[in-house]
């Protein structure tokens, strides 16, 4: 049995930022998880990243981006927009810089015990912590609406986290549902492996071609830092501000260099309409029908929509005999310090953003959350001494 001040669940962004900062600060802790595992399985080869080279990991603001890029002879401006494989290897190089050795393994269960916490891991072995940080990915979030799914048939359809090898894509018909920068993006990475078309459909108007202006996210995040609890404090008309202009960024605009890359030949656009019926020809086809009344023949449908987190989606928090966390939609309530209703539990990543904003979608923010909540177990009074098994 492994024991530690701090188990790190998850080794993406947000893990690996917390896991250098614990270090720097002395903090005693263990990172599970295998490194990057949702960027390398899930997001295709080929995507390039909407965030600037100045959303960093590190805290101490040394293991930068443009600190990597320089080992490269490459500068932001050179290297932007920057591609999944460059990132990637950011995040490798960034592991070697804060000598962060994550266990590749899952936790299966977590318990709550006198001295902390114990996980037991997919092999078996445990691991008893004081506090725990869970910085979990997106891959347990997927949203697949339920009145969608009934329309389409079985095995006709995939996330697009499921559609990350275009082996296969040559002269096959695709409908992406959506209408967002994955919609575009996964449509553009069809289209360049040979799909014969890519039909975008979505209820919505169709975002411009615009580049995104994130420069005034950073100083929103960064003033958290200080001050945790600026953005919960806000009053509610305040905070739906901040989402709504973050969604004119992020939602309401798609990257103006993928607007070359859609062909109009073979992607066709279907805005403000929707699917209302989907069938299986004899001859393995699929014969859409649009509340607008087109009609479409495709071979495979992409849901391109997104990820909507809720606590119940962690399997090891119902798994052990740890209370239900407190949350209101799905979004644990979370106190100024990332911890939920279960002393010594945080949450960063996607699940934080009901207490913290929208910003936590976005890895902007994972170096707040890794300052916040190391501070918040260096300072704990009620963390409880390590005692033997």
């Amino acid at each position: 049995m492994r024991r530690t001040e701090l188990l790190v669940v998850g080794a993406g962004p947000f893990g690996l930022a917390v896991a250098a900062e614990a270090a720097h600060q002395g903090i005693a802790h263990v990172v599970v998880g295998r490194p990057m595992s949702f960027w390398r399985d899930r997001m295709p080869a080929g995507m390039l990243l909407r965030s600037p080279s100045d959303w960093h990991l590190d805290v101490q603001g040394t293991a930068t981006i443009e600190a990597f890029l320089s080992t490269r002879g490459l500068t932001a401006d050179s290297a932007e927009p920057l591609s999944r494989e460059i990132y990637l290897d950011y995040c490798d190089w960034f592991q070697r810089q804060k000598a962060i050795d994550p266990l590749s393994l899952h936790v299966q269960r977590l318990d709550r015990r006198a001295d902390g916490f114990v996980a037991t891991l997919e092999d078996g072995s445990e691991i008893v912590a004081g506090a725990v940080v869970l910085a979990l990915g997106m891959d347990p979030h997927r949203r697949l609406p339920a009145e969608l799914l009934d329309l389409l048939p079985f095995g006709s359809w995939q996330h697009t986290c499921d559609v990350v090898d275009p082996i296969g894509a040559a002269g096959r018909r695709y409908l992406v549902v959506g209408g967002r920068q994955s919609a575009f993006e996964w449509a553009a990475l069809l289209t360049e492996a040979g799909a014969a078309s890519v039909d975008l459909v979505h209820r919505h108007e169709s975002p411009a071609f615009a580049a995104a202006d994130w420069s005034w996210v950073t100083a929103v995040v960064d003033r958290m830092v200080g001050d945790p609890g600026w953005f919960s404090r806000l009053a509610p008309a305040e905070q739906q501000d901040y989402r709504l202009r973050l969604w004119a960024e992020g939602r309401l605009k798609v990257e103006p260099w993928l607007e070359a890359r859609l062909p109009s030949d073979r992607v066709r656009v279907h805005a403000e309409t929707r699917v209302t019926s989907c069938v299986r020809s004899p001859g393995g086809a699929l014969r859409v029908q649009l509340a607008d009344g087109s009609r479409l023949a495709v071979d495979q449908v992409v849901l391109a929509t997104g990820y909507q987190p809720h606590v119940d989606d962690i399997g090891f928090l119902r798994a052990g005999n740890l209370p239900p966390l407190a949350h209101r939609d799905g979004l644990p309530d979370l106190a100024d310090d990332f911890q939920t209703s279960v002393p010594g539990l945080f949450v960063t990543s996607l699940l934080a953003t009901g207490h913290f904003g929208p910003f936590f979608g976005f890895t902007i923010a994972t170096r707040m959350s890794a300052a916040v909540i190391t501070r918040a177990v260096l300072t704990r009074t009620t963390l409880p001494a390590l005692g033997k098994s």
